[in-house]
């Protein structure tokens, strides 16, 4: 699962985050007035439906839209663990069935939305549509089930996975946890909270450098973050063991 995009600017990017490193805490991009806001208003409440084991669609993306998995079993009156997951650059949904089938064995539920545009609006420079449509998912799902807000994470994958840091950092006091699977960088010039961090990158990765994510793991470490960082001897891609890990990290709260 090659992310064939973020490969053709890994060399700008790469240089942005090597920069970065060097000038601002991180990896974290400070002009928050150029980069636009990726704040969320969505919270967990009581939900006004019951939902229905399995995945449904949310019904108000369009052409790119995504879907909800929920565990069998699943009782509004016990909240569940829930994972935002965030695809690679150039994908959809679709690639995250199997994602979605390991979550619902461990009891997790799943929200898989689409990027607007072919990745998500960061990378072409700031925070806009694709926040938008995150707070529209999250309404909806906290409308369709109970969520746990003591384990309610953000996730992703390659260009989805420095999304997710992102996004997740800035909305500390609503994730309770994040999970990237071989990041690339972080752009949170604003943050809230101290959530932990799981963080997965192969050795061999021939997209994305494990060396940001090395240095980018010892600054988030150096700022105060709980961060678990696995690598492994792959390449761009998940490792199934290390996702169920990643399961079972936020499942026991991740602390």
């Amino acid at each position: 699962m090659l992310d064939r995009l973020t490969r053709r600017r890994f060399a700008t990017l790469g240089l942005r985050a090597a920069l970065g490193a060097v000038c601002a805490p991180f990896l974290f991009i400070r002009r928050a007035e150029a980069a636009g806001s990726a704040r969320l208003q969505s919270r967990p409440a009581k939900p006004k439906q019951r939902a229905q084991a399995g995945r449904r669609a949310f019904g108000h993306g369009g052409a790119r839209d995504g879907y909800l998995s929920v565990p069998q079993g699943y009782n509004p009156e016990r909240p569940v663990p829930f994972i935002l997951m965030l695809h690679g650059a150039r994908g959809g949904s679709a690639a995250l069935t199997k994602f979605c089938e390991s979550a619902a064995k461990e009891g997790i539920a799943v929200a898989v939305p689409e990027s607007r545009g072919l990745t998500w609006d960061r990378i072409k420079g700031s925070f806009g549509p694709d926040i938008a449509f995150l707070d529209r998912v999250l309404t909806s799902t906290f409308d369709r089930i109970a969520v746990d807000p003591r384990r309610l994470a953000v996730a992703g994958f390659s260009d989805g996975a420095s999304y997710a840091l992102s996004v997740g950092l800035t909305n500390g006091d609503l994730f309770s946890h994040i999970i990237a699977y071989s990041p690339e960088f972080v752009a949170a010039p604003i943050r809230y909270g101290k959530p932990p961090i799981f963080i997965t990158h192969g050795a061999k990765d021939p997209v994305l450098s494990v060396n940001f994510t090395d240095n980018m793991v010892r600054q988030l470490k150096g700022a105060g973050y709980n961060v678990e960082y696995k690598g492994f001897s792959g390449g761009h891609f998940m490792p199934p063991d290390l996702v169920k890990e990643s399961f079972r990290w936020l499942a026991g709260g991740g602390r």
